[in-house]
């Protein structure tokens, strides 16, 4: 029998974590080798399952509502729900812009005419700004059947383009590009946002939490190198930023739906941390949740520097870096707290010593961004 409450938690984690990440993937890999990517994908794939397993703990010794803003400043205080909330907001606006940037050119690729990327931009962000009032049984219909595509259409690309992969693309180095797929990579596996969400969805359920969240990122993990490995296999570095768009129309399908189901659920995640934590009046959400991606969607047309793979790399490793440090600082202040729930159904083991080997790797990957 289908475990619905299940699988509408491990497709909300894995419809938020897939998005404009995996349409840099193959760009980024190719300019260090594919080897490379994939070894980038294991170690910070690691690194954020155990990140998204304590936060998962986190949401079920904790009561009440909140989003990860709520939590820090709970555990850390005003100075952890100051960070946590430029981290958080950071990362889902870059994420929020990279979408539509992304959504205005594959659709303006699909579509037969000469309508500009930026029409369709905002036709995209309409359906968003809409869809997002139904709340979270809109998220649930998005993230089910969004994710369901996406799979379908990477399988199905993987078996039909087997003929036609070079293995020699699959084993370029180049060793001076060796840290590049870094921030890239980082962005492509966030979602931690969705953890406080899968909460909600699987209620009753909690033991199943786990499993849902290791699912949900590992999911992510085979699809970006399925993904990756056919782009690079068939093209080998001639890949554009948006890899969908050196493909045909289907490439650039399954490129619309991954935006489109991560948009959502950022969108809808963002509002929450401004309902829940922030505590904003309801005109206020609106602006800050629909109008200021626009806004900042129509400046990043004037400027040309700012380019999809740019907002990936630099959004990833800040807002991912600081993201997952407090996470791991909230987890330790958490299982030392006395008022919340003695026994929850996910135990990850926390302590100083692990704390400053991921903050480290974090605190490295912003640095290797801003180096390279």
């Amino acid at each position: 029998m289908v475990n619905k409450k299940f699988w509408a938690a491990v497709f909300t984690l894995t419809g938020t974590t897939i998005g404009a990440g995996i349409l840099g993937l193959p760009y980024v890999f190719a300019k260090s080798g594919f080897l490379v990517g994939v070894f980038w994908l294991f170690i910070i794939g690691a690194v954020i399952i155990f990140t998204n397993l304590t936060l998962g703990e986190i949401t079920l010794r904790t009561r009440g509502k909140h989003q990860l803003t709520g939590y820090a400043e709970k555990y850390l205080g005003i100075w952890g729900k100051r960070l946590m909330f430029f981290a958080v907001a950071f990362g889902i606006y870059s994420a929020l812009l990279a979408y539509l940037i992304g959504e205005g050119e594959s659709l303006a690729q699909l579509i037969p005419g000469n309508t500009p990327p930026f029409v369709f931009a905002i036709f995209f962000w309409i359906i968003m700004t809409l869809l997002l009032k139904r709340g979270l049984k809109g998220l649930k219909r998005v993230e089910t059947y969004g994710v369901i595509i996406i799979i379908t259409i990477i399988l199905g690309l993987f078996i039909k383009s087997i003929p036609l992969i070079n293995p020699t693309n699959l084993t370029t180095f180049y060793p001076t590009n060796f840290a590049v797929p870094f921030g890239v990579v980082l962005f492509a596996l966030l979602g931690f946002t969705s953890i406080p969400e899968l909460r909600k969805e699987i209620k009753g359920q909690e033991k199943l939490l786990k499993k849902a969240i290791i699912l949900g990122t590992l999911i992510p993990i085979a699809l970006y190198i399925i993904f990756s490995l056919v782009f690079i296999g068939i093209l080998g570095n001639k890949i554009t930023e948006v890899a969908t768009l050196s493909f045909g129309p289907l490439m650039t399908l399954l490129g619309i739906f991954t935006m489109l189901t991560s948009y959502f659920v950022l969108s809808y995640s963002i509002h929450a941390t401004y309902t829940y934590d922030i505590k904003t009046k309801k005109s206020t959400r609106f602006i800050l949740t629909s109008i200021l991606p626009l806004a900042l969607y129509i400046l990043a047309t004037q400027l040309e520097f700012i380019k999809f793979t740019f907002i990936l790399g630099i959004g990833g490793v800040i807002s991912g870096g600081i993201t997952g440090i407090l996470i791991l600082l909230i987890a330790r202040k958490a299982k030392k707290s006395t008022r919340n729930k003695k026994d929850p159904e996910i135990k990850i083991p926390i302590n100083i010593p692990i704390i400053i080997i991921l903050s480290l790797i974090f605190i490295a990957g912003i640095i290797i961004e801003f180096v390279h």
